[in-house]
């Protein structure tokens, strides 16, 4: 990995998508830090990073480098994880049991794709799909939902609560909230494909201890 990547590309492209993961576009701009549930969501994919070999953290932090490039290692790795928990809190629908069930589903997802150690490019395939379905669920299914004028949508949401003695119904989307929420997932998926990771065919080399030529 080249110096001018670890050093500026990589840190501008996850400091790019954690503070655009905590943007929410309206009438207000505001910033909103992650829940705590999300940082957790952030854990399990930076492990799964690792162990995948799509990331060698001792290619960015090491006895043998120098402090400074330490540091910019340490920065990558902590805004690897940032980005990774806005990422997760912008995919979540905001209350009800949408934010329910899609929190247990990113947890299950990314606990069993670290369970099933797949190689880098398996990873950053599933988490582009990941990634896209929490895109159509929120902003396209979701947000077709929370259109007032829709009367099938009032009808979907009325039966759904009445079934389930729960709440689908979210707050209304501005339409730049969709484009934002592509751009930062793209930003993400693009910094990950660009990490420093293990030898090919290592995946995991960062976490696995090697036997001694017999």
């Amino acid at each position: 990995m080249t110096a001018a990547r670890e050093a500026i590309t990589l840190p501008l492209l996850l400091l790019t998508a954690a503070l655009l993961g905590g943007l929410h576009p309206g009438a207000r701009i505001a910033f909103v830090p992650p829940p705590l549930f999300c940082l957790v969501l952030s854990s399990l994919l930076l492990a799964a990073l690792v162990r995948s070999g799509a990331l060698d953290p001792t290619r960015l932090m090491h006895g043998s480098r120098s402090p400074l490039a330490n540091a910019n290692g340490a920065v990558v790795l902590a805004a690897l994880f940032a980005a990774g928990a806005q990422v997760c809190a912008m995919l979540t629908p905001s209350a009800g049991l949408p934010l329910f069930f899609v929190s247990v589903f990113l947890f299950v997802l990314l606990v069993n794709t670290l369970v099933a150690s797949p190689d880098r490019v398996r990873l950053l395939r599933s988490l582009a799909v990941i990634f896209g379905a929490g895109l159509v669920l929120k902003f396209v299914v979701l947000a077709g939902l929370a259109q007032p004028e829709g009367r099938t949508a009032r009808v979907l949401v009325a039966l759904f609560d009445a079934a389930t003695f729960g709440s689908i119904a979210q707050d209304p989307q501005p339409a730049a909230a969709g484009y934002l929420a592509f751009l930062t997932a793209a930003l993400y998926l693009a910094a990950a494909a660009l990490l420093p990771g293990s030898p090919r065919g290592m995946p995991g080399t960062a976490l696995q201890m090697r036997s001694p030529d017999a």
